[in-house]
Order: C-alpha cells, then structure tokens, then sequence
C-alpha cells in the first residue's frame, strides 16, 4: 500500500524465512566474520576470472539461503538480483544456474535494499509465495571496471572506499518465522554535481538524507521509533556528510543509532581507506550482522538505507557528474 508519496507500507509484514551470506578473505579478517556463512581463503574462488568468482559467490548465498529454509528452488517464484557489473552478468549469469523467473535491476550499491523491496512487494501482493532478493560485488573486479586493475598499484585519495568482494541473499515469504518487512522508501536520484569516482561517500550521502527524510515524513514517524539506522556505504566521508546534513535539517538521530555497514565489516587496522563500499556491503552486513542480532533479540527495529552511484565508466569517462540513490527497507522482530 502506498504511504505518502514514495513509500510502501507491507500490510502482510512478509517475513525473511532465511538469509545467507558468503565472503572473501579480506572480510574474512574483518570484526563481523562471526556473521557469515562463508568465508573464502581465495578472492578467485578457484575460477579463472574475477567475474566468474562473483557469480560464485552469489550462487553460493542464493543456494545456502533455500537451503536453511529447507525449499527447493522450483519452490520459489522469482529471483531479484543486482551488482555492479556491466549489464549485471553476476545476476543474470547466476540466474541461468538457478533457473528461478528472474527480474535483474542495477541500483548499483543501493541494489540489496531494491531487490528487497521488491521481494516483499510482491510477496504482500499475493503475486509470490517466495521471492529470493541477492545482491553481490568483488573488489577487483569493480576496480578493473570503474577505476584501475588492483594490478596496476594505483595510488587512491582518503575519500577512496574499498569495495566488499561478497553475496548476500533473503528468501521472502507469505509466512513462517523471522524477521518482517514492514515499509520500504523507494529513493529518488539526487545529483550534487561530484565527478569524483574516488569520493563516493561524498555523492552519495544526499541522497541517503533525502531518503530517511522521505521515510519519515511519509510514515509520520521519527528516529525513536527504530533501533538502528544504518545506511549502505557511505564510509567516513560519507558519514560525516550525512550526519552534518541530517542535523542542518532539523532532523534528530542520536550517534549511537546512525551508523554505516560501510564502517562496520572492516577493522580500523585494515586498510580500506574511507571504508567499505559495494553491492555486497550493505547485503552481507544487513543479512549477516543485523538480522543476526535481530534474531538474538539485540534489536527489535532497524532501517537499512542503501546507498548507490549511478554512474558507469562512460559516463565518467564524458565526464558526468554521479547520480546518487538510497533505498530504505524496515525491518522489525
């Protein structure tokens, strides 16, 4: 049901029944590995391409969560999946392994919380009984694609962020037992003229404002009614914006309920710049980390806003300007 002007109110409060969530060897030694399914000792997944060794890891998270929901994958009746590849191959090759109806969407780092969204829409509408949202990203291959091979050695800024090489993927379902969806604030593109493909943060830390304001305002609520607020990948830059920003309109968050996946999957001792970034970052952190805390009655509410860069290597290479987006999802016990 439509809530003010850009937000769904789930009246059937769908249910994740299940979730998953598979990463590389850098989160591995990150403070949130107790959190998840797997943890791969090589970044190529014994495949013999970056690419291929996404797709794996995607495979691998949408297997493991039909798996813990003890369902086999003629149960369920679409796959939702995104990432950050050209013409979303990770998604749409997985896709061809799994043989589930398939609708691929590119929200580029925001793409956990569309497909979620998404999953739960129609769930609540009575158009599927089960509904898979995944989402996946892989460090070296999204350098090779939007900046430079992790080979070449380039030098980065610190607004530079380091993206999750890591699936995550939640099975959706009219009923059972887990977390429920409850809302979700569809994100509007917001473009503050940055070109910096190094300052991530920095683009995107508007529209993830213009999101949890839009999320109130159209469910008339505020910060108190959640536990936690934790947007996609802003890292540190992005943060700081975003909290300045939240405060200079008026809007209240304490600094112990706003936080950032981006800031939490790695350690200070790790050298990831700025913070985390990717599509894996927000879905490994909120079906690993959050719904585990969820689950051991740590938490009772939480908003994850995704956050994304809607650019590509040509747009920056004609020298656009990143458009930005965030996707809000509730998520309550």
């Amino acid at each position: 049901m439509l809530k003010g002007h850009q937000s769904w109110i789930f009246n059937s409060k769908p249910v994740i029944i299940s979730s998953a969530t598979v990463v590389g060897p850098f989160e591995a030694q990150g403070p949130l590995a107790g959190d998840f399914d797997i943890l791969h000792e090589d970044i190529m997944l014994g495949q013999d391409s970056f690419e291929k060794a996404e797709k794996k890891l995607l495979e691998q998270a949408c297997e493991i969560a039909i798996n813990k929901a003890n369902m086999k994958k003629e149960d369920i009746q679409f796959y939702i999946s995104g990432d950050l590849m050209n013409q979303i191959i990770s998604s749409s090759f997985a896709a061809r392994t799994l043989g589930i109806p398939y609708l691929g969407i590119f929200g580029a780092c925001s793409s956990s919380m569309e497909g979620l969204a998404l999953a739960s829409m129609i769930v609540d509408s009575k158009s599927a009984n089960y509904a898979l949202a995944g989402a996946s990203s892989h460090n070296a291959a999204a350098e090779k694609q939007f900046r430079y091979p992790t080979e070449y050695g380039a030098q980065k800024p610190p607004t530079a962020q380091w993206t999750v090489t890591g699936a995550g993927a939640a099975l959706v379902a009219s009923q059972g037992e887990g977390p429920r969806v409850t809302a979700a604030t569809i994100g509007r593109v917001v473009d503050m003229g940055i070109s910096d493909p190094f300052n991530m943060g920095g683009a995107m830390a508007p529209a993830a404002v213009d999101t949890i304001e839009a999320h109130f305002r159209d469910l008339d609520i505020d910060a108190s009614y959640y536990d936690i607020i934790a947007t996609g990948d802003l890292g540190r830059v992005g943060h700081r914006i975003a909290s300045d920003l939240l405060a200079k309109h008026g809007v209240k968050i304490p600094p112990e309920k706003f936080t950032d996946c981006g800031l939490l999957i790695y350690s200070e001792k790790q050298p990831v710049f700025a913070g985390a970034s990717g599509c894996a970052c927000s879905a490994v952190v909120a079906y690993g980390h959050f719904l585990n805390r969820m689950k051991k009655g740590e938490l009772k509410r939480i908003l994850i806003v995704a956050t994304g860069a809607l650019m590509s290597p040509l747009s920056y290479q004609q020298k656009e300007s990143i458009p930005c987006i965030a996707h809000a999802v509730s998520i309550e016990m």
